[in-house]
């Protein structure tokens, strides 16, 4: 892979957000103070972040530009096929990096093993360069993941690592039409939730635990939560707290979406319907009266970089 940039994928620490609302770092201390926080928690984990911001950039120096691009700024940014893409941040950061660099490969580094699990971030500081340095030569491993695509009746489309969320971007009932394997059902939820094999193991499984919990507090024995793998092709989706009425049903109430499938829903709310992915509500699809969504796996995969076996 012939690369011209390196561009490096950053999250804003929690004292750069408050420094967002309070224009000096002693305002943003004493509100923290006044709340019962520790200030010092929040300047070391900063430090610790920018220092090993500071030695990423360092290990990565192949003679090549580095552009800094912030997670909130990636959404608009253009990834050229030139650019080596290196995330340094939270799991999050990878899932929402992946779906905009149009496949390709990423290097996901864990800046701060301390307090980031790291389930997406398989590479050290000092393991980094070495990883970006075989993606150069064309000789990294890599690992595809299945993501979900919306697609808007007027043709816009959002990209999910994890999962979509179709819905109300309030906490009242969306109201919408669902239409899934020949059959078609007008609902009341607060949302449609579809989520892919790497999301199986987060917003889709408090969907099994609220499950759980209500069946057995009543007697009933609940059933498995659904596991897929990352590189499955199949998606999940679930019905959040469905409201059977009159003019709303729930017997579409969750299922999997097999391979060249789709999942239809119209929105009949006049206002304030959205779609959004991986938690980031900030770059969503307007889903109001009128607009018919169409939700499958997309064509595109996720390319994660893993290490080379020992």
């Amino acid at each position: 892979m012939t690369c011209e940039k390196l561009v490096l994928v950053t999250r804003a620490t929690r004292l750069e957000g408050l420094l967002e609302r309070f224009p000096t770092r002693a305002q943003a201390r004493f509100w923290l103070e006044r709340e019962g926080r520790d200030y010092s928690a929040y300047e070391a984990e900063h430090g610790d972040y920018h220092r090993a911001l500071d030695g990423l950039r360092q290990a990565l120096d192949f003679g090549l530009p580095v552009q800094t691009v912030e997670r909130s700024l990636v959404p608009s940014f253009t990834f050229l096929d030139s650019d080596l893409v290196v995330t340094a941040g939270p799991d999050g950061l990878v899932a929402n990096t992946a779906k905009y660099v149009g496949g390709r490969p990423i290097v996901a580094v864990n800046p701060d093993p301390t307090r980031i699990d790291g389930i997406l971030l398989p590479f050290s500081l000092r393991a980094a360069r070495p990883a970006a340095a075989r993606v150069m030569e064309g000789r990294a491993r890599l690992r595809e993941v299945t993501m979900a695509g919306a697609r808007s009746s007027d043709g816009q489309r959002l990209l999910a690592f994890n999962d979509l969320f179709i819905g109300a971007r309030s906490h009242v009932s969306a109201r919408y039409s669902l239409s899934w394997g020949g059959r078609r059902e007008r609902q009341c939820s607060s949302g449609v939730l579809v989520s892919t094999g790497a999301g199986s193991t987060g917003w889709l499984s408090s969907v099994f635990n609220m499950t759980a919990a209500m069946t057995r507090a009543f007697g009933g024995t609940p059933p498995p939560p659904v596991r897929l793998g990352w590189e499955d092709p199949r998606l999940v989706f679930a019905v959040r707290e469905p409201f059977a009425s009159k003019e709303s049903g729930v017997s579409l109430g969750a299922g999997l979406l097999e391979p060249g499938t789709e999942l239809g829903l119209e929105s009949l709310m006049p206002s304030g319907g959205a779609v959004f992915s991986d938690g980031v509500e900030a770059d969503f699809l307007a889903f109001d009266s009128g607009t018919v969504l169409r939700v499958s796996a997309a064509e595109e995969r996720a390319r994660l970089v893993v290490p080379d076996p020992a």
